[in-house]
């Protein structure tokens, strides 16, 4: 008899807490009138069941199977999202020009000057939440910006389609060969020093272009769905506390993932492949009227790729898309930088013919406390690092250029890495980057250089948009840095796969920099260096350079 009471009393203390706590909401968008057939516009009936969740206190939207067409959806507070097996969740497109209705107009913001549209608004959007706390968005199901704009244009080129070739032979440039609206007057759009707002770069009211987009919300969660032609973001969350995203497949068409003036965020098990644009990038933009930091950032065991888009998802993985400075989809800290970043973690990832990793502070703010680690990077478009301090000043009352100090990289390989640019580290002048720290690295280089390119000028180009194209083809393969102190290289193998005429290293105005057990190879000799104006230089093991006393 005791044993039988020691065996009951949980059980009744479990069917109470059961009891106790009440299940949540679980509203299917088909019980308030969704059809699911592809062609009826279902957002107002989804939208419905928005409204009921969130009467109800909270809980699940649930999609069935089914092709859902849609306009903007507005979510709210305690509200889950879930796309089920099956499920397709499809961005209807826009309005005929003139014509009313389609996505919500974008909302005013008097700080519209520091950053473009896109970056500036986020109700014309697919999916849109603003001051909102616990939400989620689960799947497995997918979201097909089917309707969405990139920037340019009404709608963007369908998935696959090319852009069309340039006029003078050159390579297309997608955004252009979308088109553009024909504007009508604004005189209400009077352009700032950055020359924004402008009419070229607002889109009409009833055009989306966001398949995702939060504005200062707190507790959200994005989990185990799929992504495909997400417009100019596939997810922009700005102001958002307490983000978590896992198990994402996002195949898109500009922007994959933006993560602008967010804190506390996780980003893991994620694959971006976005080869017109960046595929994670964080950014500390001015569109809160705010500098505010981009700060407690981790990202862990991703893909970043630019294959042909839709082929990420289809398995193909095809690489014929080709434009300007190569294919992007890469991880990158900037452009938008006003705010600054601070305690990043970037691990455990691989890049596949993309452009390689970018650190950009160019607006005044701060980047700082970075720690990187674990990368595989293959056929890389451009420098496989990259790591600016510029003086663009794209944020109110920035007069001088902010700090880049404390990056840690370790353990990265990167095999056919482009001829034009090795890594590339470039500070201003009376403006050093500090305290970076470069080991375990094994980099194979494409090669090719020349004596012409080896005897080249490299400008400052100190207000100009930071990426490696802007620089040109370096006079250096392995790594050309410049304005630096306590810079640190550590158990560092640079070789290139066909024989180049330019230096190995190029190194100017550097302070306080250490080289250890640097292999250079096939490079021999002094010629293996490039060094101007570096003061108390440390070397030990290191190719073409004999030990410091």
């Amino acid at each position: 008899m005791p044993v039988l009471r020691l065996l009951a009393f949980p059980l009744v203390a479990c069917w109470f807490s059961r009891a106790a706590i009440a299940d949540p909401a679980v509203v299917s968008v088909r019980d308030h009138g969704a059809t699911g057939d592809g062609v009826t516009l279902d957002s107002p009936a989804i939208n419905a069941a928005i409204d009921a969740a969130a009467r109800a206190g909270g809980g699940r939207v649930v999609f069935p199977a089914g092709d859902y067409l849609s306009y903007s959806l507005r979510l709210q507070s305690n509200i889950t999202l879930q796309l089920g097996p099956g499920a397709t969740l499809i961005a209807a497109e826009p309005p005929e020009p003139g014509e009313r209705g389609g996505y919500d107009a974008p909302e005013p913001n008097p700080w519209n000057e520091y950053q473009d549209f896109g970056h500036s608004h986020w109700r014309n959007s697919l999916i849109w939440g603003e001051d909102l706390e616990n939400v989620s968005i689960i799947g497995p199901g997918l979201i097909h910006g089917r309707g969405l704009s990139r920037g340019n244009g009404r709608v963007a080129l369908p998935v696959g389609a090319p852009a069309p070739p340039t006029a003078d032979g050159s390579l297309p440039d997608v955004l252009k060969a979308d088109g553009e609206f024909d504007y009508p007057p604004r005189p209400d759009l009077v352009p700032g020093p950055f020359n924004y707002p402008n009419a070229r770069d607002r889109l009409a009211d009833g055009v989306g272009n966001k398949a995702i987009a939060l504005k200062n919300c707190r507790q959200v969660t994005l989990r185990d769905f799929r992504m495909l032609h997400g417009g100019h973001f596939a997810i922009l969350a700005t102001g958002v506390d307490n983000l978590t995203i896992d198990n994402l497949t996002i195949d898109t068409n500009r922007d994959g993932i933006d993560i602008d003036a967010c804190s506390n965020v996780r980003v893991s098990n994620t694959s971006v492949n976005a080869p017109w644009d960046d595929a994670i990038c964080l950014k500390s933009s001015h569109g809160l009227g705010e500098a505010r930091l981009c700060e407690n950032v981790t990202i862990t065991n991703c893909l970043v790729s630019g294959y042909d888009e839709g082929t990420l998802l289809d398995g193909t993985r095809k690489r014929t898309t080709r434009r300007f400075g190569g294919v992007m989809g890469r991880i990158k800290l900037g452009t938008e930088a006003g705010g600054g970043f601070r305690n990043i973690v970037i691990s455990n990832s691989v890049f596949d013919y993309s452009r390689g990793l970018a650190l950009e502070q160019v607006d005044g703010g701060v980047l700082e406390d970075v720690t990187i680690s674990n990368l595989s990077m293959r056929d890389v478009q451009n420098a496989p690092i990259f790591i600016r301090l510029g003086a663009r000043l794209r944020k109110p009352g920035a007069t001088r250029p902010g700090h880049v100090r404390r990056i840690l990289i370790d353990q990265v390989i990167a095999r056919n890495v482009s001829p034009d640019h090795g890594i590339l580290i470039a500070g201003l002048p009376g403006h050093p980057i500090e305290d970076v720290v470069l080991s375990n690295l094994q980099f194979h280089y494409a090669g090719g250089g020349t004596a012409e390119q080896a005897a080249r000028e490299v400008p400052e180009f100190e207000t100009a948009y930071p990426d490696p194209d802007v620089f040109g083809v370096m006079p250096s393969w392995g790594m050309f840095a410049r304005h630096v102190r306590n810079l640190q290289l550590r158990d560092v193998e640079l070789r290139t796969l066909a024989p180049d005429a330019r230096p190995a290293i190029h190194l100017e105005d550097a302070r306080r920099a250490a080289f250890r057990d640097v292999r250079l190879i096939p490079a021999e000799g002094e010629a293996a260096w490039a060094i101007r104006d570096a003061g108390d230089l440390s070397t030990l093991r290191c190719s073409g350079q004999p030990d410091s006393p």
